[in-house]
This record gives C-alpha cells, structure tokens and sequence, in this order.
C-alpha cells in the first residue's frame, strides 16, 4: 500500500497578521486581497500570502460552475504585498494621509489558474523608487508553483480630502 501524501505546510511565521495588515492598507473586505505577510526585507523584498475561499465574491461569475480567481485581482494581491512594504516604510504619521496607486503593468503573465482551496505566495521586489513612484517585480505561486508574474509601478500620492 501507498504512503499517504499530504498537502505542503502552510507558512507558519508571521511577520504581520490580517489584523495588522489593515493598518497598513485602506483596502476592506471584500477588496482586501492578503492575509499574512510572512517575510520582509524592507525595503527590497516581501512576501505574503492569500487563502483563496470559495466563499469570494466574485467566484459567483468567474465562472458559475468552474470557479477561477480573476488575473486582475492576482496582480491586485501582488500590489497590495507591495504595497504593505511601502506603506510601513512611511512615517506613522504619513501613513493615512497617502494612498499608493498601480501607474503601470508590464510583462503581465498567466501561467495557470487559481481556484477555490489555493493558497497564493506573493514575493515582491522593488526595482527601484524614487521619491513618490516605482517598480516592483512581483509573482504568484501556488503550492511552489508560477501562476502569474508582472512588473507593477506605482505612485504615492496624497489621499484626496474628504467630500
């Protein structure tokens, strides 16, 4: 008889909870796409990570019956990890009254898709910033496994005021 396989471990460390992450990001439920982050280089490297649930909203259309998580929303996850790196990196006092926006995409690409029951490791690394904008190089795997990768830029501007 066959040794029974397992699943690989989940990242057990972490550097910052779901809670703790909220206090970095503006994003919310059900926009707020990370839920650990579980390596930081600052201001180099980061790594998080995303429980895909068959619970997330928009598994309801994409695709009724043969659920994928939109490839849009894998880059938003990767430029939410980034953007975790950036924001702490901001003096506390800075860090409400700036918002962190993708200016750009490149080099986009989808190797598999991403389905209910998937863990997603995001690993960022900044290319280069200047003082307000950048790049970073992101990827997204699954059980060690490419599923997507792009070069995300980015602008740090002022939160508007509110209306």
């Amino acid at each position: 008889m066959a040794e029974p396989t397992t699943a690989p471990a989940t990242e057990s460390r972490v550097v910052y909870n779901v809670t703790e992450i909220m206090k970095f990001l503006p994003h919310r439920y059900p926009f707020q796409l990370v839920d650990r982050i579980v390596e930081l280089d600052a201001p180099k490297r980061i790594v998080g990570l995303k429980n895909v649930t068959t619970n997330e909203e928009f598994f309801q259309g994409h695709f009724p019956g043969a659920p994928v998580m939109p490839g849009v929303l894998v880059l938003e996850a990767m430029a939410q990890v980034g953007g975790i790196m950036l924001y702490q990196e901001l003096p506390e006092g800075e860090r409400g009254k700036k918002l962190i926006y993708i200016s750009g995409i490149g080099n986009a690409k989808f190797r598999r898709p991403v389905v209910p029951g998937d863990q997603l490791r995001i690993e960022v690394e900044l290319i280069h910033r200047r003082t307000n904008c950048g790049k970073m190089s992101g990827r997204a795997l699954v059980d060690g496994k490419l599923v997507a990768e792009a070069v995300e830029m980015f602008v740090i501007a002022d939160r508007p005021a509110a209306q």
